[in-house]
């Protein structure tokens, strides 16, 4: 009888070591974790997706300078249309700072002959 008592405690033990690490294992993979990082990816993303727009609203801009908000550029597309005009406006602004660059690129340059030099 006393072997019989040993075998089913042994098996009890494996069977509670054996829920222990499922259960360890089941709970080191929450849904905790994996949220944040995604919210961060989701956030870069806008954050890449609104920068991309800015610089193809300067292009647009840049290349059709009747160009109106009439319709935005297709990286804009799935952007909050709430600062749509924002977006715009900082897309001028992004063209008109790398026209100042470069005229003054052009200034500092004695042998430039593309900008009228006052």
């Amino acid at each position: 009888m006393g072997g019989t008592m040993t075998a089913r405690g042994a098996a009890c033990a494996a069977l509670l070591a054996l829920a222990a690490l499922t259960t360890g294992c089941s709970s080191g993979s929450s849904d905790d974790k994996p949220q944040p990082t995604v919210t961060a990816t989701k956030t870069v993303d806008q954050a890449a997706a609104r920068k991309a727009c800015v610089t193809a609203w300067a292009d647009l801009i840049k290349d059709s300078p009747d160009a109106g908000m009439d319709e935005e550029p297709s990286p804009c597309q799935g952007l909050p249309e709430g600062d749509r005009i924002d977006r715009y406006m900082e897309g001028l602004q992004q063209l008109n700072r790398a026209n100042r660059d470069e005229l003054q690129d052009c200034l500092d340059d004695p042998t430039c002959t593309e900008a009228p030099a006052p």
